[in-house]
């Protein structure tokens, strides 16, 4: 999951590595955007829920991508 990445990353001693399971976590946010389309398409739930956890997981990338961009410009 999501979180389970990113705190195996922050267990990490290394920006590079850290930022390698925070790339695997945004990754495996945009593979439940993908669900998301296949539980549309089957009406396993209605589409303002759709919409709002699209919305969540938007949100949930945009931010772990803003920390990748920080990790880069900070390196340690």
């Amino acid at each position: 999951s999501t979180m389970n990445n990113i705190a195996e990353g922050f267990g990490r001693h290394s920006n590079k590595e850290f930022i390698r399971f925070l790339d695997i976590s945004q990754s495996s946010g945009r593979e439940v955007k993908s669900m998301l389309y296949v539980f549309e398409d089957l009406s396993y739930l209605e589409s303002d829920e759709i919409l709002s956890i699209h919305n969540q997981v938007d949100k949930t990338i945009a931010l772990t991508m803003g920390m990748i961009k920080h990790l880069r410009n900070n390196p340690r």
